[in-house]
């Protein structure tokens, strides 16, 4: 049990610093497009600016989601040394942290976001985690 519950925690972490990491190479590349976007909706969430939402932004976050969740499920099975409940638990930990975190933007993003992001964390996740081969 003990290595399912670290597997959950390195999986938890490792999403977390892919998602802010990859969201910071996404701006570095393309601060024009990209960075004006993620700037105009911090500066929207922290003073109430303006905001309208970017539909081909916000599919590549899904689709970063999707990837990272893949990675995360899998490193989670690899560490607990299975592939069955680390990558659920993680991608019901994945879920809750992420309705706290929709919850935060819920009026600055259009509903189907929210809706495909929350959605597809447990799926992707145990999928992920199915990767890794059972021993």
């Amino acid at each position: 049990m003990v290595r399912i519950i670290v597997g959950v925690i390195i999986g938890f972490v490792v999403w977390s610093v892919l998602w802010m990491g990859s969201d910071q190479v996404l701006i570095m590349l393309s601060p024009g497009w990209y960075g004006a976007h993620q700037y105009s909706f911090q500066m929207a969430f922290e003073d109430g600016s303006p905001f309208a939402a970017d539909s081909m932004i916000l599919l590549i976050g899904i689709v970063r989601a999707v990837i990272i969740s893949l990675m995360a499920g899998f490193l989670a099975a690899s560490v607990a040394g299975e592939n069955r409940r680390s990558p659920l638990y993680l991608g019901l930990l994945l879920l809750l942290a992420g309705i706290l975190v929709q919850g935060y933007t819920w009026n600055y993003m259009p509903i189907w976001y929210h809706a495909i992001f929350l959605v597809l964390l447990v799926p992707v996740t145990v999928i992920g985690g199915r990767l890794r081969p059972s021993s």
